[in-house]
């Protein structure tokens, strides 16, 4: 679907943008892009009824400011991880309104109810919604700011608005006139607020679609950029906390003297289960809390390893769940499909480990409790949930916490939680001054939020040519809803443990998915693409599996199924995948394919991967083709670069990470027992897009999920070793 003007969406999406102008103070134009009360009663409707659904339209907030001087200002309601939101969202803007690009500045936006993102139903980054969410509101605004100006032109000049025409932030009139934004700002300020405008034509945009630079690579080559660890505040002190060894263990008894004792030590205070070391700098309060004798209650959960999880996924599984998908008898048809002559019946079990985000910038929060009002400067991704938090520790309204975000050294989804902010808030509070929260990388990874663990058993029966005529997925696992939304809980499904193991584009005549909620004393949170990371290793793997059985080969087989199931979008990524990493054709010796395709957050991604397995079993990747269709594209290089990291990100899960469990606690620590790919046995990725006239897809997470089973795939083909599960360990393929 192609949206040309705003006029071509729904009347009901039309009715949801609304635009209002004022004047500034010394001149100039501000534009606010609100939602009606009763559109946001609506969308509040929507939202408790599916807090994953995607409306029909979507309008976020968005303040604009055009001065004298000709700058104009977005006011960015997104946090920028390194996705390219501070350059994204204001190309959306200036292409509409023709700005002049040097002249377009950004601010960061503070913590307000204008700010929700209407895809999450608060203001927060994720879900790969920031340019989806983003796209018609922004351009919409745009538009309506350009169509002021050149109004305000024309009656300067006594002309047609329709004789005018914009250009790098002029309005140039039918008899040679011209008249700079800055100049016209002030008059447009004053005009009524046009309606219908007309967005720009793909083949009018002069921005969208092109590599633009990163307006944030300036600062953070400098060092200039702000980092939550960067953060300083008259008075301010550091804390580092002592945290519990175990889940669910309590302080029994605390011996602070040595640590009281260091100079630089301010005091040591309780910070919810742990204990807290507050000091001039990190580097003394760090030698602070390694001076605490704590004698810890390791609780109800001291014995807990890895062998305990999967004992309580095995026990289980025994269980029949909940359905979450069903097409035509489900798995009811089973049974008959493998009685025909000719049927071959297959199934596999596939497990997954808890996962840690290790983010490169551990968690961190600086906060100011006074009187009336609370600041909170640090890199999170839901400043809503954060404002909520603060006012409960502190008793205030959520209106007195103004929450100031600064860069964040990775995201992907960890800094969605408040732990690390509730903790800065409580010690302000006792200390009666600011104060600066710092984890360590230990703390960090033994303290997260982990990616579920999870068990799939899987079952299909082939006809006699080879033909998927029955498909039964039953997924095992801990729920993240159940901790942080349990109201999105519905009939026993929590939507992110079942993404794509539902809605397959495959054909599939018989299919049943279902879900066994199974949560254990591990936290569980967002990880980066959330249940499609874990999904798209099990089906994606079993439908390879299935391939082999059939004789097929893994790229025609998966091409049929989507041939008959319908999804033009899904096929056409797996044949530019295919067609670019020369599939069916000669690789250098001892090399190997294996293919992936998967849908998630609006975008389809493809990939193939090439990879190499050594004598003693160590997997090598050397290229992996990656092709995307994320719908129009407002910045490629962006759209490329967020696909390369999402591939690094995705197989450094895939081959070196795990998190153990010992003692009821986390054994890994720094990176060298928690590892990340190096850069030595970083593949060479090239990123195909794909054109489409769709809209806008997400991209911060959709080429995360296909790089575990492409690589496993591959390893198969290597070795005729299937690994069913992660990480990929050379002693299994050795062996």
């Amino acid at each position: 679907m192609r949206d040309d003007t705003l006029g071509s969406l729904p009347a009901k999406a039309a009715r949801r943008h609304f635009l209002k102008t004022s004047a500034l103070a010394g001149g100039g134009l501000l534009l606010g892009l609100y939602l009606p009360r009763n559109a946001r009663a609506a969308q509040a409707q929507a939202q408790a009824a599916n807090p994953l659904a995607e409306p029909g339209a979507f309008s976020p907030n968005a303040y604009i400011r055009i001065t004298p001087d000709d700058q104009v200002t977005l006011v960015v309601d997104k946090s920028e991880m390194g996705q390219g939101v501070m350059t994204a969202l204001p190309m959306l803007l200036a292409d509409e309104m023709d700005a002049d690009w040097p002249r377009v500045k950004l601010e960061q936006a503070g913590a307000h109810d204008a700010y929700k993102n209407p895809l999450l139903g608060m203001q927060a980054t994720g879900g790969s919604t920031s340019v989806r969410s983003s796209w018609l509101p922004l351009r919409h605004a745009g538009a309506t700011a350009r169509a002021l100006l050149v109004q305000a032109a024309a009656q300067r000049w006594q002309v047609d608005a329709s004789a005018c025409r914009t250009e790098g932030g002029v309005v140039h009139g039918p008899a040679g006139q011209h008249a700079r934004y800055g100049d016209l700002a002030s008059a447009a300020a004053q005009l009524p607020v046009p309606e219908g405008v007309t967005l720009k034509k793909p083949a009018q945009m002069r921005l969208i679609g092109r590599p633009l630079a990163r307006v944030d690579i300036p600062e953070k080559t400098t060092g200039a950029a702000v980092f939550g660890l960067d953060v300083r505040a008259p008075g301010m002190l550091t804390a580092v906390i002592a945290q519990p060894p175990a889940f669910g263990a309590t302080l029994r008894a605390l011996d602070d003297t040595a640590a009281r004792a260091l100079r630089g030590v301010h005091a040591v205070l309780r910070a919810g289960d742990g204990v807290a070391v507050l000091a001039q700098d990190f580097w003394t309060s760090r030698k602070g809390r390694d001076a605490l004798r704590i004698d810890w209650d390791m609780g109800p959960n001291a014995a807990l390893d890895d062998a305990a999880i999967r004992g309580m996924f095995d026990a289980a599984a025994q269980q029949p769940g909940a359905s979450a998908w069903k097409v035509g008898d489900g798995e009811a048809a089973l049974p008959a499909a493998a009685a025909r002559p000719g049927a071959r019946t297959l199934q596999a079990s596939y497990f997954l480990p808890f996962l840690a985000h290790a983010t490169m910038e551990p968690m961190n929060c600086t906060a100011h409790v006074q009187r009336d009002r609370v600041d909170i400067w640090g890199p999170t991704q839901a400043q809503t949930l954060d404002q909520v938090v603060a006012a409960r520790i502190t008793g205030l309204p959520v209106h007195a916490v103004h929450v100031h975000t600064t860069l964040l050294g990775g995201g992907f989804g960890r800094r969605f939680e408040q732990d690390f902010v509730a903790q800065a808030v409580e010690l302000s509070k006792a200390a009666g001054r600011p104060v600066k929260v710092v984890w360590t990388r230990e703390d960090d990874t033994r303290h997260d939020f982990y990616r579920p663990a999870n068990l799939h058993q899987l079952q299909a029966v082939l006809d006699a040519q080879g033909r998927v005529q029955a498909w039964k997925h039953k997924i095992i696992g801990p729920s993240i809803f159940s901790r942080v939304f349990p109201q999105y809980i519905k009939d026993g499904i929590d939507e992110t443990s079942v993404q794509g193991a539902v809605d397959l584009p495959y054909a599939l005549p018989n299919a049943q998915t279902r879900y066994v909620l199974c949560n254990t004393p591990v936290p569980v949170g967002f990880w980066r693409s959330v249940g499609h990371s874990i999904t798209a290793f099990t089906v994606e793997s079993f439908v390879d599996e299935l391939a082999h059985a059939a004789g097929a080969d893994p790229y025609a087989f998966r091409r049929g199924m989507l041939l008959q199931g319908g999804d033009p979008r899904a096929l056409k990524v797996l044949d530019v995948a295919a067609r670019e990493a020369g599939w069916g054709r000669a690789l250098p010796h001892g090399h190997f394919h294996g293919i992936a395709v998967h849908h998630s957050f609006g975008s389809y991604v493809t990939q193939v991967a090439e990879v190499s397995v050594q004598a003693k079993g160590q997997v090598r990747v050397h290229r992996v083709t990656c092709a995307v269709d994320c719908g129009q594209v407002v910045n490629p290089d962006t759209v490329k670069a967020q696909a390369q990291s999402a591939v690094i990100y995705g197989l450094t899960a895939a081959l070196l990470d795990r998190i153990t469990l010992r003692h009821g606690g986390v054994v890994e620590g720094n990176f060298d027992k928690y590892r990340m790919l190096r850069m030595d046995a970083a593949p060479r990725i090239d990123v195909h897009i794909v054109d489409s006239d769709e809209a806008p897809g997400g991209m911060g997470e959709p080429a995360t999920p296909p790089i575990a089973p492409a690589v496993a795939n591959a390893v198969f083909a290597a070795t005729g070793k299937r690994l069913r599960e992660l990480p990929l360990r050379a002693e299994d393929l050795a062996a």
